[in-house]
């Protein structure tokens, strides 16, 4: 069978060009939502009178027949087909004989395949939200019976002040519903539907675009018919909000991987959730947190294509365009790995001993005694001084904070008060951040229900 756009050319492609400007392998992802554009296309046409009502109902019965192949897997590709487009419109001129060949009329390729890539990036920005959704319960409720477990906060990889690990674990949650909110706002841009703009200076049939937007779920149509064919900002969106949930989840899957070294010894991940080595017996290796880190470096590669390819296009429609399929299905890629970190989530150990060890040592609540010398009066800045040289010092005689007398502190300085040594203990310490958004456990357990609402609704 010719090609769609034989009719301008004498001789037949080169089969070498062929190979390298078809797209078919490609745009089979995106074979149902083709079809069902072209069903909800049909649907218009027979409504508008664009073509008889008869020839609409034939239309659309054998793409409903093929629709139910795609979805079983079942129908059958012509090997030589150019795209998507073209191989389901051979298909159905062949068992819907002339008619088949109407259903083209007031459409073309390039709007199109534009409401082809639309459809699926609004599937792919809902099932993207369902797993950040999985992965952030998943952490709130781990959060949730580990309150009052304490653990070294970090600034700079270096211990810091005393926390509580669900605090931190919360931490990890308050950017996924950044996430998902980004990820409901790209999904609202993307829900328009280009179909009626022609291939870029729209149609000369009385087509009504708000039918075909309306039979597909879309809540908009086209304002301009030059930029819907060319507008793909829709895809950057996506693969930048997936770029950033990448990011999000890379940085907690690092902590996974130091938290269960040997140096650290803070967790464990379960049998089921680790693998081992080929050559070495003890070995126990986080690799769904290392494949998600390195799954990022992949996403935010994808982006940087997207917008380099973008950046110098003349409107409207180019077929530089093609080429941004690639970044969209590969920056889907994150969906998976945040469902399987979700699963590891579930089934880590966390070694809450090993924790409070950790919170033992380092002078993790200097920062409570220049507090308390700031509440006796001192100006902070002379107490941050007082406390440096207490640090300094008992660093030299190899002693940390745990264990320090009153007598020593006033050795340091005479306007420390008689519950200064009380405030260096690390469940006293967490529980004075009780400020709005801190750490102290009555603090924590009002973010857990607030975030256990907020994930319900």
């Amino acid at each position: 069978m010719k090609d769609l756009w034989q009719g301008r050319f004498e001789g037949a492609l080169d089969p070498r060009v062929r190979d390298f400007t078809a797209s078919l392998e490609l745009d089979k992802r995106l074979a149902a939502h083709d079809v069902r554009g072209s069903i909800a296309h049909a649907h218009m046409l027979g409504r508008q009178r664009v073509i008889a009502k008869d020839e609409a109902v034939t239309l659309v019965k054998e793409l409903e027949r093929i629709a139910a192949e795609i979805a079983a897997g079942t129908f059958a590709w012509p090997a030589d087909a150019e795209d998507v487009h073209s191989a389901v419109e051979r298909v159905l001129i062949a068992r819907a004989g002339a008619v088949g060949g109407k259903l083209h009329t007031g459409r073309s390729r390039n709007d199109q395949i534009a409401l082809d890539l639309r459809l699926l990036t609004v599937e792919l920005l809902d099932r993207l939200d369902s797993a950040l959704l999985t992965l952030a319960r998943s952490l709130v409720e781990r959060a949730s019976g580990e309150v009052d477990t304490v653990m070294p906060g970090y600034t700079h990889l270096q211990r810091a002040q005393p926390v509580s690990l669900a605090h931190h674990l919360l931490a990890h949650v308050e950017a996924m519903r950044r996430d998902r909110m980004r990820a409901a706002e790209a999904r609202e841009r993307a829900a328009v539907s280009p179909l009626g703009a022609g291939a870029l200076a729209g149609v000369p049939y009385p087509i009504d675009p708000w039918v075909v937007a309306n039979d597909l779920g879309l809540p908009r149509t086209f304002r301009n018919s030059i930029d819907a064919v060319a507008d793909r900002d829709f895809i950057a969106d996506f693969v930048y909000v997936c770029a950033l949930a990448a990011v999000h989840a890379s940085r907690f899957a690092e902590e996974l991987v130091l938290w269960t070294s040997a140096e650290f010894a803070f967790a464990e991940f379960s049998d089921e959730h680790a693998t081992g080595s080929s050559i070495m017996p003890q070995k126990k290796n986080p690799d769904v947190a290392e494949l998600v880190r390195g799954r990022t470096g992949r996403i935010i590669g994808d982006l940087i294509a997207v917008l380099t390819t973008l950046k110098g296009l003349p409107l409207a429609y180019d077929g530089d365009l093609q080429e941004q399929r690639v970044p969209l299905y590969d920056a889907a890629t994150i969906i998976p790995a945040l469902e399987t970190l979700a699963l590891v989530v579930g089934g880590l150990r966390f070694d809450r001993d090993a924790m409070r060890r950790a919170t033992e040592s380092g002078m993790l609540t200097a920062t409570d005694l220049a507090d308390h010398l700031a509440r006796q009066g001192v100006p902070f800045r002379e107490a941050h001084e007082v406390v440096g040289r207490l640090v300094r010092a008992r660093l030299a005689a190899k002693k940390d904070l745990v264990g320090i007398t009153l007598g020593e502190l006033r050795a340091a300085d005479p306007r420390f008060g008689e519950t200064a040594v009380a405030e260096t203990e690390i469940s006293r310490s967490l529980a004075s951040r009780s400020s709005p958004g801190g750490t102290a456990p009555e603090r924590v357990r009002a973010a857990i229900d607030e975030a256990r609402s907020a994930l319900r609704a």
